[in-house]
């Protein structure tokens, strides 16, 4: 336990030493790691396109069409998946995770030797068993992938070093599919070529992976339950006890399928649509590779370093929005026969259908890099392997049934124009769902672009915002839309205490009410109303959660600090009557007021919002100082308030 404290206050620190999520390859906690993945896709993907690509064009195999041979070789790709991927999360908790890389890598290397020996004899039959094993080779090696990063990086890097990983692999993947096509098509050497390109990267992996830190097991005491069966249900069950985390991981799968459907249709897309030859395949596949790479590294750059889910619905829209613009731009290009590459991009409407998929994959990985960040984050370190697992589990069915539905599709007469339509149909559609289930995804995604569209908003101090662990936070009340920052200013959920009189406002009362906002009413008026918003922020504290108050009771009418109220101190003494004692982080809002939201304009006498919608101009900038936590048995309103003018300043 002294070990991964050390290593998140280590992580800590380097968190605020470098500018990007860049400056990661040069440090060893994550570097080693991400050359050992990035190794392992490319040789995964250099071996099973070569494979493809031998069977389809170079062997002659009754029992093994062409047009077979693929579906073949991915379906025994992801078995291991369903069978495994249980039995792998265990594992994982269980020890030492860089050891438990070392052993999948030292397995890589036994596996690409067999399948070297089966390239030189081009026997099928021995491939396709090494497709089996690398596909258990994966298995085993997803879980450590996505538990590791959680346990070496700050939370506000896990965004960054994710996409890093998103975007490496997405590079592996592409660079080992053509290099796997060029050299198994070498004449007279191919296959030699290919068998020694899969050991030597092997190595390699295996080499790098000597230099990952210690990450400590998570849960040594755990008994491995070796029923494949028995234990995958126990994993569905133990994801479907965080709700957020379940259904985020529903989220992901169906980003899978969504993306699986795609690639899948490359080969008969660029032949039978855009009417090009195998080099206009490979350029779909590069510009969808290179779209969720560039997504990916954006993530951290637009979630200002931090987990900001907020971006999975922008990604979420983006993605259906050019799937079903591709079924536009390609449901009436001109036959023009086989066309090579050059032919093909002198086409300007052949720029179109590139501009789509470019941006749809570009956009997938606004949606997925959040999601993953998020699942690390919120899933408890024990059995955070055994979730991934899960995830591992639902992944590799919902790609089954993509194929499935793909293929159904085509069979009953649609094109695949209009798979791609019906597909980016079904994610708004879908999408939807899921951010009515979990509001907060569509919270974050009004308050991400409240704080990046409508103004530049700014953080600073944004550490001292508790990582973990009950807190109550208090600012300064400048406008209505006070609330909508501090949710774009914390990387966790916020419970608000709020005048009962905001919920009548159009469109922000129906956000605060999605936001479980704990209305409060004074005594006088509604004594009712008024106890019962004491005894669910208690509640609120309780469960480990962050609240936050306004101390003022009311927006500002004059842009001044108004004095403290005693309601702080009476949230602070019921939970301490449960023995509850959380910090008290005070943060102002500067140079809010004057803005639309807030109450600058006079009409009649009375101070009022919301009146001249672009007073200040686009853009304004407006900023957010959080200063260090009060402890509790030194929170008192004068200070609290001396605390809050402070930063006001700032």
């Amino acid at each position: 336990m002294t070990t991964t404290a050390n290593a998140s206050s280590s992580a800590g620190l380097d968190a605020e030493a470098h500018a990007n999520q860049f400056a990661l390859l040069g440090q060893r906690r994550f570097a080693p790691f991400f050359w050992t993945q990035f190794a392992g896709a490319a040789n995964d993907n250099l071996f099973k396109f070569a494979f493809t690509v031998m069977v389809t064009y170079q062997l002659q195999l009754n029992w093994m069409p062409p047009a077979m041979a693929g579906l073949v070789i991915g379906a025994l790709f992801i078995l291991p998946y369903l069978l495994f991927s249980a039995t792998a999360g265990q594992l994982t908790d269980k020890f030492d995770k860089t050891k438990m890389i070392r052993f999948v890598k030292n397995i890589e290397i036994v596996i690409m030797l067999i399948a070297a020996w089966g390239f030189m004899r081009a026997d099928a039959v021995v491939l396709l068993a090494c497709v089996f094993l690398m596909g258990l080779h994966s298995t085993l090696f997803g879980p450590v992938k996505f538990a590791y990063l959680p346990q070496v990086l700050d939370s506000r890097e896990l965004t960054g070093g994710n996409g890093m990983v998103e975007m490496g692999t997405f590079v592996a993947i592409l660079l080992g599919q053509v290099a796997g096509g060029l050299l198994v098509a070498v004449p007279g050497i191919g296959h030699t070529s290919v068998a020694a390109a899969c050991v030597l990267l092997a190595l390699a992996g295996r080499a790098v992976a000597q230099a990952i830190p210690a990450a400590p097991a998570t849960d040594p005491g755990l008994q491995i339950n070796w029923n494949p069966v028995s234990e995958t249900w126990r994993n569905l069950k133990l994801a479907h006890g965080n709700v957020v985390v379940f259904r985020s991981l529903l989220g992901i799968s169906w980003m899978w399928f969504f993306g699986a459907t795609f690639l899948s249709q490359f080969p008969s897309f660029a032949k039978e649509v855009l009417h090009g030859d195998e080099q206009v395949a490979s350029l779909l596949l590069v510009v969808f590779s290179v779209g969720i790479g560039i997504g990916s590294l954006l993530c951290e750059t637009l979630s200002r370093r931090q987990v900001e889910i907020g971006l999975v619905p922008l990604g979420a829209i983006g993605m259906s929005v050019f799937a079903i613009d591709l079924y536009f731009a390609s449901r009436a290009l001109p036959a023009l026969g086989d066309l090579g590459l050059g032919a093909f991009l002198h086409q300007p409407a052949h720029w179109r259908v590139l501009a789509d998929l470019g941006l749809l994959s570009l956009f997938a990985g606004l949606y997925s890099v959040p999601m993953y960040a998020l699942i690390q984050m919120r899933s408890q370190p024990t059995h955070r392997a055994r979730i991934i697992a899960a995830n591992n589990i639902l992944n590799a069915l919902f790609m089954i049934a993509s194929a499935v539905i793909a293929g159904a599709l085509l069979k009953t007469g649609f094109t695949i124009p209009q798979i791609f339509l019906i597909i980016g149909i079904a994610n708004a559609v879908v999408a939807f769902y899921i951010f009515m289930l979990v509001p907060e995804y569509l919270l974050r995604f009004v308050s991400w672009l409240l704080s990046n569209v409508v103004y530049r908003f700014g953080v600073k101090g944004g550490e001292h915002i508790p990582a973990e662990g009950a807190a109550v936070l208090v600012c300064n009340h400048v406008s209505f839309i006070d609330a909508v920052l501090l949710m774009a200013a914390s990387p966790r959920p916020i419970r608000f205490i709020m005048d009962h009189r905001i919920f009548a406002v159009p469109v922000l009362g129906w956000l605060f009410r999605l936001a479980k906002a704990i209305p409060i009413a004074p005594q006088k008026e509604d004594p009712v109303a008024y106890e019962d918003a004491f005894r669910q922020a208690v509640q609120v504290l309780r469960e480990g959660d962050l609240l936050a108050i306004f101390p003022e009771g009311a927006i500002t009418r004059d842009g001044q600090l108004q004095p403290f109220k005693g309601g702080v101190m009476k949230v602070l003494e019921a939970a301490r009557a449960e023995g509850i004692a959380p910090p008290v982080v005070p943060m102002a809002l500067t140079n809010l007021w004057g803005s639309f939201f807030s109450r600058i304009e006079v009409r009649q006498g009375q101070n009022v919002a919301m009146v001249r919608p672009f007073r200040r101009g686009y853009f304004s900038r407006v900023g957010l100082n959080v200063g260090n936590a009060v402890p509790y048995s030194d929170v008192q309103p004068d200070v609290l308030q001396q605390r809050v003018s402070g930063l006001m300043g700032a």
